[in-house]
């Protein structure tokens, strides 16, 4: 079942049409959210950045568009399309400007669409698994504050996903137009060297990332390393002791090998028990 405006429908019901502003123009934006057990994981959070994000492409958010409200319509969603509650799910959160227009709206008012479908694992579990990870530069991400929302206007990652495949590269890792490291195709990314974690800042483009943010936090908390937003040339890439991927779903995904160099997986192994701690019970690991 998906969550229209409110309303469930089967998912292969025709609730939109042609003039849909997310497909005319990508016009929308959304937030991939984990639930487990009852609880939408990180709501505050992906809450705040959807509105901030509304706010900044001028949508006009609905008086009832409360976290509870909107946490309701979720978990009214996840009931639907399972039988038992407990089990993990991946939330796709969708808002799009409503039909009519050209570029210019007739109006900023918005509709909403929410699905979910089930994952296996109700933690992150850091699979220690071949990824192996190429530069994409056919088209690069542009710096700036659009780049850092997390619109559904994802063409650079479509068109790498396909080069990848193509390649027999399990990701590639995004450049701007200035040739920094910015992200993974579906991910932010960490860069370890030493007892020093990098990770690029948001005004280089990388999108302003859920567990990014909450990484940011853990590991500034940690006495055994230091913490840097600093743009990553790739040349860095090479010499780096590990690199890995972050997002909603996944947790933390770890790179091992790019190019002629393979990677360790140490500090991810260390950092996903914490990150765990801090997604379910919402607090930051102690120092250590």
């Amino acid at each position: 079942m998906v969550n229209f405006n409110g309303t469930l429908f089967p998912e292969n019901a025709f609730f939109l049409n042609h003039e849909n502003r997310g497909l005319r123009y990508g016009d929308s934006l959304f937030e991939a959210i984990r639930y487990v057990s009852g609880q939408v994981l990180l709501w505050e959070d992906h809450y705040l950045r959807l509105m901030a994000s509304m706010r900044i492409l001028r949508m006009e958010i609905p008086m009832e568009f409360t976290m509870e409200f909107l946490e309701s319509e979720i978990l009214k969603t996840v009931n639907a399309n399972t039988s038992n509650k407990n089990s993990p799910a991946r939330i796709r959160f969708t808002v799009f400007r409503n039909d009519g227009g050209l570029y210019l709206p007739y109006s900023n008012e918005i509709s909403y669409v929410i699905e979910s479908s089930e994952l296996i694992n109700p933690f992150y579990i850091l699979e220690e698994k071949p990824i192996e990870v190429e530069l994409f530069k056919d088209f690069y991400v542009n710096t700036g504050l659009l780049s850092t929302l997390k619109t559904n206007n994802r063409l650079i990652n479509v068109v790498g996903s396909i080069y990848a495949k193509e390649n027999g590269y399990d990701n590639c890792l995004l450049l701007n137009q200035n040739k920094m490291v910015v992200e993974a195709l579906n991910g932010n990314i960490f860069l370890v060297k030493g007892s020093s974690i990098k990770t690029p800042p948001l005004s280089d483009g990388c999108l302003n990332g859920i567990i990014r943010k909450k990484l940011l936090e853990i590991i500034g908390n940690l006495n055994s390393y230091t913490l840097e937003e600093v743009s990553i040339s790739p040349f860095e890439l090479q010499k780096a002791d590990e690199l890995f991927i972050t997002n909603s779903i996944s947790g933390i995904l770890s790179v091992t090998k790019y190019r002629k160099k393979e990677y360790d997986v140490k500090v991810a192994r260390n950092l996903v028990g914490k990150l765990n701690a801090t997604v379910r019970l919402g607090t930051i690991g102690s120092s250590s």
